[in-house]
């Protein structure tokens, strides 16, 4: 949780450093869609639990707020680890070891950018929530059955990262840390991830489908 709280006030700082810049012209009133892949590393007593593994992936929204520094990211995490279990499940007769979990995280963000030119830098925080899948392992007769356990869990996302404009279309970057606010295992959770990835303008297809529905949010 220290960890969770240093990082919150690192991300507050770096965002309220920002407050004098001039107002952002490639995003303005602008939709993009980001897709990326990557790591997730587990942190300290995780690593009990998980370990890294090729390869985790996200897809989401860039969404510029009326001041367009300021966006919206509304993203899904779909994350891949290796899992040790630690603990037997009184539902299951085997203890599950170099399995497989997978963690399917929405997290609602918001975040601040700054622009350099076709080079933008950006730092975002917010809440998460989403599907965790543990391996469970069964003997009936002769035949070990796999099975899936199912969780919901809630967590924090923060992250920093950067961009580049190309003609077209962005490549870009990002750190990000995953805090869970429970235990699985006996041991917290909390996550390291790294992704890259492209992230092209969808504005045009949202105001066809807002005009479709009789929505108009490109208004001044």
């Amino acid at each position: 949780m220290r960890k969770l709280i240093t990082m919150v006030l690192l991300t507050l700082c770096f965002t309220t450093g920002f407050a004098q810049e001039e107002q952002d012209t490639i995003h303005y009133h602008k939709i993009y869609y980001l897709g990326g892949t990557g790591l997730s590393f587990p942190m300290g007593k995780t690593n009990n639990v998980f370990t890294t593994k090729l390869f985790s992936g996200s897809m989401g929204l860039d969404i510029s707020l009326k001041d367009s520094r300021y966006f919206l990211t509304p993203t899904l995490y779909l994350l891949t680890y290796g899992y040790n279990q630690q603990r037997p499940d009184p539902d299951y007769n085997y203890m599950v070891q170099n399995g497989r979990a997978n963690f399917y995280m929405l997290s609602l963000a918001a975040g601040r950018r700054r622009q350099f030119k076709r080079l933008n830098t950006f730092v975002y925080l917010g809440p998460a929530i989403g599907l965790v899948s543990e391996p469970r392992g069964e003997l009936v007769g002769q035949v070990l059955k796999m099975d899936n356990k199912y969780s919901v869990s809630v967590a924090g996302k923060m992250g920093v990262g950067a961009d580049y404009k190309f003609p077209g279309f962005f490549i870009g970057a990002e750190l990000g840390y995953l805090q869970h606010f429970r235990q699985i295992e006996g041991n917290p959770v909390q996550f390291l991830t790294l992704m890259v990835g492209l992230k092209s303008d969808i504005t045009s297809l949202s105001e066809k489908v807002s005009h479709a529905i009789g929505l108009d949010n490109y208004i001044d």
